[in-house]
Order: C-alpha cells, then structure tokens, then sequence
C-alpha cells in the first residue's frame, strides 16, 4: 500500500546524489571544501544575536505567536520598504511576516492557483521552486533564458501557450540564483506589463536585494507603475544578514495575494517565533554601509575564484554583477568528456570540492556548474581553483589515454 500524493517529490535527487559523493571523499580522508550550498559563512550581525538573547526569557514570547504577534516585524518591513524605495505599503494588508522564504512561496503558490494550473517561469532556478511547483500541482510554462544576460524573452510565449497551459502565475527571481545575474527597471516594467495583459499574479523573490555590487540594492517590481495591481515580492533575511538556519522572512504586495496567503497560513502555522522576528527587526535597522561592505566581500570573492580559475584550470568566468555565486558552463576543454553531474561527482570525490551541477536548477542548467562563494577569497583562489585546474588536467589527460588505446 502505498500513502503517496501523486504531487509529493520523489526519487533519489541530485542532492541526495551530491551529499552521497561528499561523504565518500570524506570517509576517504580528504578535507572537503563544501561549495555547494549557498548558505552565507559570515557572521549573524551582534545586534541580531543580543535581539534573540533578550528574547529567551521574556515569557510574552513563549506562547503560539498569532498575526498580531507579527505586526511589530511588518511595521519594520513596510518602514524599511519606504525608505529603500520610496513607496507606502500598508502593515496590516499589504505584508505577511514567512517562516522564511521557501515556506513562503510553497504557501502562496497553494493559495493563489487551482491544482492542474499553470506557472510561467525561468527553466533555470533555485530547486525548490520546482517541487514547490511540483506539491502545489501546477505545471510549470518554461522561458528559457538568454545565454548571456540570464533574462527570459516574454514575446516568446503566444497567448495560445498561456491559455492552453491555464496561466495563473509569472514567477522571476533577480537578483538571480544561480546564475547571478540582474535585471533593470525596464525589464521588470515589460513584466508587470506581460502579467497584466495575461491576468498572472507576478511574483518576484528577492532575496539578493543586497548582494548587487555597482547598485545600492536591486530593482523592486512593487516600486514601479502598476506593481501593486500584480504583484508580490518576498523578501529574505537568510542572504542579506546572515540568519539562513533561523527561517525568517517576509512578504509585501497586493492586498489580494496577501490575503489568500494569510488564509492558507492561518490552518498552517502559528507563524515564526516571536524572539527570532525580532532578530529581524534589528536586522532592518542596520546601517546601510554594513550591507555594502558584505557586497565588497562578495565581489572580491567572485573576482578571486575568477582569477584562479582561469590562471589553474584555463577556465575563463565572467565576473557576475551579484549574489554570492559563479555560474559557468563547464570549460571546453571538457565537452564530450563529462557532463555537469558527474563533474561535479569526481570533484568532490578526487579534489574535495563540492559544487553543485547545472541539473540540479532545472533543464535550461545542462551543462553548467554552480560554485556558492562561502569561503574566503584566498581559499577560493589558492585552494579551490588549483584543485579545480589538477582535475581537468587530469580527466583531460585519462581522455587522451582512452583515445590512444
């Protein structure tokens, strides 16, 4: 007998795949570099950690937390929201506090779409948009993204496809995991557009709103002409304060999504605790420079696993504008002789480097290599890049050998 939803993940995934090869090299005696996840090695800010310790014993906070419990957060949230981008939002309809921002979208997407619905979204994303897809029963309307700025095209899609498929939500990500890339206010200008024209809820995770380099922080659909009408935007604060392992974020946009949202939840959860959503509001309060200087840090780590690369392996990756990744297609001196997964399997397995294969953020990653930043750039440059340049010499090399024989 079998107690399985037809819409629950299955099968042994990439990851499980991934982890397996990790625990070999480390049975093996080899000292792992894990750049797999990407999970910020820098430190939880001090004012968040006192907000959580002086939260501990205050016994207001250790009962079930209910939405007005959550007001003090999304009152920061809204105020952090005007002061980034200049718009009013309102606490009470127009914000929603998340267990964090996976818990968040699994959520929305149960409660903004009927189950055999469809979602327009990239074919290259975070995993765990397809198996929020996947328990939500939508089927998912794939856009390929353009090769070089990682953007989709929406003329791509007739209107035939968007009925067919019954289109109910545009899902974008940028800054953008994994490819790191950005995209302009012009952009998501053609996407509010797109949504309204086809009647799709756009929703926009944002959770690398810091991490762009040349910018104060990226672009938001929801400050934009007719944002509101179609959006929602979700915001984290695993990435820009370093909090990934105390599940906190949150949502602001249209009333509507909200609402329904808030409806779902409510027969769900009891919401985060209240001495980690403080945590969160000391966290709005930071001073600005303090979220630059963790982009500078980012930046330099991308140019230092850059250098090395290219110097150790011949492996030449374009600087990304963003985010904590380098995103690249595996060098040519490699094509036809392994492909992304089992790369990715004899790195970590030979050298002691885990990365994660393209495949594992969708079809349109094939092909592809993601290396998450979270080591020092002199580890990145010195460490990685030259174990990285001895295994392509060496699959190189057992490639010519099979050649000869």
């Amino acid at each position: 007998m079998a107690f399985r939803s037809s819409r629950t993940p299955g099968g042994v995934n990439i990851f499980v795949k991934m982890d397996a090869a990790k625990r070999r090299a480390q049975e093996a005696g080899l000292n792992v570099i894990d750049l797999s996840a990407g999970a910020s090695d820098m430190p939880c800010p001090p004012e968040a950690l006192a907000a959580l310790a002086e939260a501990v014993p205050d016994h207001t906070t250790h009962s079930y937390c209910l939405r007005g419990g959550t007001m003090p957060l999304l009152h920061a949230a809204v105020a952090w929201y005007k002061e980034r981008y200049g718009v009013d939002l309102c606490a009470s309809t127009q914000a929603q506090m998340l267990i964090g921002a996976q818990e968040g979208l699994g959520h929305l997407l149960l409660s903004a779409a009927d189950a055999g619905d469809g979602i327009v979204m990239a074919d290259v994303g975070f995993p765990s948009y397809f198996g929020a897809v996947q328990v939500a029963g939508l089927t998912p309307i794939y856009m390929p993204l353009d090769p070089v700025t990682f953007l989709p095209d929406f003329g791509a899609l007739s209107v035939e496809q968007l009925a067919a498929g019954r289109a109910k939500v545009l899902l974008l990500n940028y800054p953008n995991n994994p490819t790191s890339a950005t995209a302009d206010a012009l952009f998501f200008e053609r996407a509010i557009a797109f949504a309204k024209q086809h009647g799709l809820l756009l929703v926009h995770d944002n959770p690398y709103v810091d991490q762009t380099y040349d910018e104060d922080h990226a672009v938001s659909p929801l400050s934009l002409p007719g944002g509101l009408d179609v959006c929602v935007e979700i915001f984290s604060f695993s990435k820009s304060y370093h909090l990934a392992g105390f599940r906190l974020g949150f949502m602001l946009g249209n009333a509507d999504a909200i609402a329904a949202l808030a409806s779902v939840k409510a027969v769900m959860d009891f919401n985060q605790w209240a001495g980690i959503q403080r945590m969160g509001i000391a966290c709005l309060q930071l001073p600005r420079q303090r979220l630059r200087d963790d982009a500078a840090a980012w930046r330099a780590r991308a140019a230092a696993l850059s250098e090395g690369l290219e110097k150790h392996a011949g492996w030449s990756i374009p600087l990304p504008r963003s985010c904590m990744y380098l995103w690249a297609p595996l060098p040519a001196s490699l094509h036809g002789i392994v492909d992304d997964l089992q790369f990715s399997e004899e790195l970590v397995q030979r050298k002691g480097v885990a990365v994660n294969p393209g495949r594992a953020f969708g079809p349109g990653g094939i092909g592809y290599v993601r290396f998450a930043l979270v080591a020092p750039g002199e580890v990145l440059r010195d460490d990685v890049a030259v174990r990285v340049g001895q295994l392509v010499a060496e699959l190189v090399a057992e490639s010519s050998a099979r050649s000869r024989a």
